[in-house]
């Protein structure tokens, strides 16, 4: 496997870097960076998208960084972690080239998902960059409404008032989006989309339905005897339902994909997994060569 693990120089912090194992000189790619949920690492990630997989056939270099903040919980802070995630797409153009990053997507479970949206929505670096969002878990452009009652599971007898979390921020960059779900963390999902107006699409479309008979790799093992359908079970063989939008402008893509009968914290199934990878390489790309 080519992987490894490589150093922020700037912070003395460390991330990991997998690409694929016969890379050639020159050759185009397509960069993700992988972003953990709160209370999670690097490494769990890895395991919840197991993008590493497909890195050979799909020519992806995949950065996956842990948070810096570790109480009351790991998640990523602003000013903490911005810098650090700046560095590592400048590592990643610097080491590749980047006239040879065809793609550039950022990948985010949870609050993972919550701080792509805000570096989209707020940080010029990013907006002026990225090609496309994959929200796993971690909220939709247009926003899609939380199951009645979602939360994290608690042990019996414990108590915990969920934290207020302000309204998302617009995200007005232009790039191509992918939300992603578990169908017991949402009340429904949307029939339209904010962005496929404003891209100028068609009405979704159904396209055939993605089948696992493997489960995924991962599942919060931390709360295994409490947690909830919501929340998330062990790891299983499934159904994704997936919809898009078609004939966006510029070739944009926008696409939701439901997972049947799964919750927020279940390891993405490998036949999944390879779809919503399709739909980014299929996507348009280069934004990151206008930047000078």
């Amino acid at each position: 496997m080519a992987s490894f693990v490589a150093l922020d120089e700037k912070t003395g912090r460390k991330f990991y870097v997998d690409d694929p194992d016969d890379l050639r000189a020159g050759e185009k790619l397509n960069f993700l960076l992988n972003l953990h949920g709160g209370g999670s690492v690097g490494a769990w990630q890895r395991a919840y998208f197991p993008a590493v997989d497909y890195r050979n056939k799909y020519r992806l270099v995949i950065a996956t960084p842990s948070a810096a903040t570790k109480e009351p919980a790991r998640r990523w802070v602003g000013e903490v972690d911005d810098a650090h995630l700046h560095n590592i797409v400048d590592f990643v153009f610097e080491k590749y080239g980047k006239q040879n990053i065809r793609s550039f997507w950022l990948v985010g479970h949870s609050q993972g998902g919550m701080t792509s949206r805000r570096l989209l929505a707020t940080d010029p670096f990013f907006q002026n960059r990225v090609d496309g969002w994959l929200s796993l878990s971690g909220g939709r452009i247009g926003t899609a409404e939380r199951a009645a009652g979602f939360s994290v599971p608690l042990p019996p007898g414990a108590k915990m008032n969920m934290p207020a979390f302000p309204p998302p921020p617009d995200v007005t960059c232009d790039l191509s989006h992918i939300f992603a779900v578990g169908e017991h963390e949402i009340a429904s999902l949307p029939t339209t989309s904010h962005l496929a107006e404003k891209y100028g699409a068609g009405a979704r479309v159904r396209q055939a339905d993605v089948v696992d008979t493997e489960p995924g790799k991962i599942h919060d093992t931390m709360r295994e005897s409490y947690s909830t359908k919501a929340w998330g079970l062990k790891p299983r063989p499934g159904t994704a339902q997936v919809y898009v939008y078609p004939n966006a402008r510029d070739g944009r893509l926008i696409a939701d994909v439901v997972r049947i009968d799964k919750g927020h914290t279940e390891g993405l199934e490998p036949t999944i997994t390879e779809e919503l990878i399709k739909l980014i390489v299929a996507a348009p790309g280069g934004k990151a060569l206008e930047v000078s």
